[in-house]
Formats: structure tokens, sequence, C-alpha cells
């Protein structure tokens, strides 16, 4: 292929002028950039007419890669460090031919790199940039599993330790350490941090250990370790969170910190002995920017509008977030914490555990097995003059009585209740033995909350709704509406949703459900919510059905009959 740039070719397309041109050039002078970003980032041309006019003007092939599947031996085909330096992709190869998906064909430095390095003739394919980073990513992140697993493989059968299953393999701390167990670990981590996981999952089995994810709030099967290496690899994880590796009949709780890609990222690790050796859970916590504000964990609109005139009038008294658990509660009570702390304000928050680090917040980190309960702390914290104290979980009365009244003497309450929703959690702090004249003198208001999958992006399609869907939203059902759901590809592993949202439903307690609480009347409270315009749930993921944010299927799965 001759040298050809990109911008006459564009110009020559009618895509832009010779004076975008011109100034795009000086914008991608001592950037970095390559033309095509610049003009991209400066709205001169979208990705579509990018690959649109170079499949035209050069015959370049496209490839989707959300829908094509490279064979995982292609990862042997051109190393990693090129892939990654040149964002370029082996998708097929001969003896004489290697084809490489690229967002950029004429990138002529990487064709030349690729064809030194393979000996083969380049053959570029188009495909969008994101489709070949994440490409990237997945070719090359299993390959690093499996590497690791072989060396260990390796390592074990030339070694004394080489043995049936993980009850008859010693690992000491230094082999733990050795590099093919490292590898693995960390590969298994970059997984799940470029996957977007809350939740590593180790499960040992009788033939094997399965590795699985939960991605969007579902458990995926990622790779399976053999069962002779599941000695070292849990060994390895118990080491990073300094637990006792020579304790297997106990569970163990740590914590380690780990960087991919200049992300930190905070690891609650736990283990749990099973019939077939112990199974090793990992969370992942994200310190993520956009969760410290209400609108970043998806409160929009009235809801929004009503939390914070909630947090801005309310000097004392408590506020519940309520959902079950994995419902974003504490993330919304993170978001609260960050925007109440103020350098006048005392606001002590009690945790089990401590998820993230927040400056100006005194954070207490529960501990029952040394008598650090929810319930002792808290009265000690009502000693240390709090303005604002924020109490991670209420799991018994004793707690939540503490709580009440600690709200009805001048003090700020915040804690989350593992309920289905604003009306029955009530219904639990009396089942849990709180008495009805403290729950309504101390509440002000209850925020509920669950997490819904989005429709993905990149294979979301509209259509219209039968008058059964319809009428199950709550939508009068001769109506015309446009619903979405996604098709499924690559992108969202065939699932068809990509990333989550929360839905919300935020209660004000009035002077009407105050004595509708004192009463123990649920037929009453109910009519109160209702006169004090109470917006349930439902209404809420109507909204994100209709924006195409996600689909009725997934509104029915999260909510079911609720």
């Amino acid at each position: 292929m001759k040298y050809i740039r990109l911008g006459d070719l564009l110009v020559k397309g009618g895509i832009i002028t010779q004076e975008q041109l011109e100034e795009a050039l000086q914008l991608q002078s001592g950037s970095g950039q390559r033309l095509g970003e610049v003009l991209q980032a400066n709205g001169f041309i979208t990705e579509k007419q990018l690959i649109s006019t170079l499949m035209d003007q050069l015959g370049v092939e496209f490839i989707d890669l959300n829908t094509f599947a490279i064979p995982p031996e292609m990862a042997q085909a051109l190393p990693k460090s090129i892939a990654k330096k040149h964002m370029v992709v082996p998708v097929r190869m001969t003896r004489s031919d290697i084809q490489i998906a690229m967002a950029d064909p004429l990138n002529f430095v990487a064709i030349e790199e690729v064809r030194a390095v393979t000996r083969r003739r380049v053959i570029p394919l188009i495909a969008s940039a994101a489709a070949v980073e994440r490409a990237v990513q997945n070719l090359y992140s299993n390959q690093g599993a499996m590497q690791a697993i072989e060396d260990m493989r390796r390592d074990l059968l030339g070694s004394q330790y080489a043995a049936p299953g993980p009850q008859s393999v010693t690992v000491d701390e230094e082999e733990a350490d050795a590099a093919p167990a490292i590898r693995l670990v960390n590969s298994i981590i970059d997984r799940a941090a470029t996957e977007g996981a809350s939740d590593i999952h180790m499960e040992p089995g009788e033939d094997s250990m399965a590795i699985r994810m939960r991605i969007d709030g579902v458990l995926r099967n990622i790779i399976t370790v053999p069962l002779e290496l599941q000695g070292p690899v849990i060994s390895r994880m118990k080491i990073m969170a300094r637990m006792d590796i020579a304790q297997k009949n106990i569970p163990q709780d740590g914590r380690a910190n780990a960087t991919v890609r200049q992300e930190a990222l905070d690891l609650r690790i736990s283990t749990l002995p099973t019939i077939h050796g112990e199974k090793v859970v990992v969370r992942l916590l994200r310190k993520t920017p956009e969760l410290s504000t209400l609108e970043g964990v998806g409160l929009l609109g009235e809801n929004l509008r009503r939390l914070r005139h909630l947090l801005d009038t309310t000097t004392e008294g408590m506020v519940l977030m309520v959902g079950p658990t994995g419902s974003g509660k504490t993330s919304t009570l993170y978001a609260i914490i960050h925007r109440l702390r103020r350098e006048e304000v005392n606001l002590v928050s009690l945790e089990d555990p401590v998820e993230y680090q927040m400056d100006g917040v005194c954070q207490v980190q529960i501990n029952e097995k040394t008598g650090l309960t929810f319930a002792s702390v808290l009265r000690a914290v009502l000693r240390q003059d709090p303005d604002i104290i924020a109490v991670g979980e209420i799991r018994d009365g004793e707690t939540a009585e503490i709580a009440m009244r600690a709200a009805m003497t001048g003090h700020l309450v915040f804690s989350t209740v593992h309920t289905n929703s604003a009306l029955s959690s009530i219904d639990r702090l009396l089942d849990i033995g709180v008495e009805s004249y403290l729950i309504a003198g101390a509440l002000k208001g209850i925020v509920s909350q669950r997490l819904v999958r989005r429709v993905c992006p990149h294979c979301r399609r509209a259509y219209t709704p039968t008058p059964e869907e319809a009428q199950a939203l709550g939508l009068a059902p001769d109506g015309e509406y446009t619903f979405y759901r996604g098709a499924g590809c690559g992108e969202c592993f065939g699932t068809g949703y990509r990333g989550r949202v929360g839905a919300f439903e935020v209660l004000t307690v009035t002077p009407a459900i105050r004595r509708a609480i004192r009463e123990r009347s649920m037929t009453e409270l109910e009519t109160a919510m209702g006169a004090a315009g109470f917006s349930p749930m439902m209404d809420d993921c109507r909204r994100l059905v209709l924006e195409g944010v996600t689909s009725a299927e997934e509104i029915n799965r999260v909510l079911g009959d609720g």
C-alpha cells in the first residue's frame, strides 16, 4: 500500500474542508495524537465517517470485532507489546499473510513493525477504536493466565510437590511468591478490572477450580484453573491479604491494594472452607470520582430534588437508604457523606468494612470479634460530640433504637436497612423491636433503590412493545411506545446489557406519615404517602425504559412482582 495522507482522503471525499484540515493539523502539532483522533476529538468527523471514507477510498475491508470470534491462538502470532503499542489485533493468519484489525489502517509504522515481527504480508482491516482496544484486552488477558498456568504446571511437575489434588500440595510463602502464581493472579485481577467486574469468585470443584466474575450483577465463567494449581493460587491470594496460609479450615478476611493501568483498586478478600478446598471471593472497590455525587449514583429529576431538599433542610433526625444486597445503598451513603462533610462539622461513620477512605470523616471499622459492634461503637460515638453519624447498617433492634434516640436528640443520622421498599422498611424496623413512637419521631426520609442493567449501546435495537408489555409497566395498553433491547454482541458477552444504573424512590416523612407510623396503620400509611406526592420506584423504572436506558425484561427481572 503506497503512502497516502488521511487528510487528503477526507478532503477529497468531501468529509472536511481544506480549512478544517489545516486547523486540525495545527491542533495535532506537538500533541502526539494521530490526525484521525484529533479530527474526532474536535468534532470535525465521526468515527463512522472515518471508517466509511477509508473503506471507499482505500478498499480496506471492515471487520466487526463485536461479533467476530478471534481464535485464542492468535495471541501467539503477535507479541502483546506490539499489539498494545499500536492498538492492532491479529484476527487471521496463513503461512504467507496475517490480517490485523486496526482503527487506523494508514498507520504504516504499525504495519511495518507487524510485518517485521511476523515475517508475513500484512493485510490491514478497519474496525472501531473501542472494539480494537477491547479485543486486544480480551485476547491477551487470557493468554497471560494460560501461560502462567503452563509455567506453574511445569514447575510443579519438576518438584516434590507435584500431586493430584490441592489437599496434598504444600505451598509455603516463598513458593506462592514464585513468578507464575503471581502472574496468574495478576492476570485475573487485570481481567476483572478491564471488564468492570465487582467480584472475582475462585471456586474449587472436584476436578478443577473455576474463576468466575460478577459483571453488571451477573456471574460469568472466565477461566478454569487445573486442580493441581489450586493451592498455589489460593495461597498467593491469602498472602496478598496478609492471611494465615496455614489455616485452611476457618473463614478468613483481609484486604489488599492493586493498581491496574493507573487505576487504584482496593481488594476485599475472603476465604471459605468447602469440601473441595477454600473458596476465595475478591470484592473490587474503585475510587470512582463520579460516585461521590448524587447525580453520579443515578439520582435524577424529582427524586434528586427531593433528596437534595431533605439534605439541605434537615439538621437532625434519621434518613435511611434501603434495598436488597448489592443494590448500591453504600454508594449512595458515600455520596451523601461527600456532600455533607465540611470543616465545621464533626462527621463520624461506622462501617463494616470501611470500603472507601474519605478525608474529613472519622471512619470507624466495626469488629464484632473484639466487641466493636455497631451498638457499642454508636454509644461511644455519642460521647464524641458528633454532628452527623453514618451507621453502615442497622442489623438489630439495639442498634436501631440507639440510632433513633440519637436522631431525636439533635444528631443527623444516616444508615442502611436491607428491605425491598420504603414502605417495607418501616415494617422491618417494627419487626426488629423498635417502638413505633421512636420511628415516627426520628425518621425524616427514606431512599429506596435498585440497580438495573443498561441496554448495551453497541447492539441496542428499538421495537414496539406488545400491549401486555406496556401494561406490565403501568402504561396504557393501547398507547404507542418505543422500547429498546440489546441484540447481544461481543461488547456485552452476548447479553444485550453493559453497565448498570440506579432506580430510586424517595420518601419525605410528613406529619400524616408520622401519625400513621405511630398508629402502626399500614393502610393509613399508604394513603399518607400518596397524599405527600410519593413517586414509587416503578415510575423511575418506567422512565428508564421509555428513555431507552434499560429494557422491560430487566425491570421485570429486578423488581418481579414488586
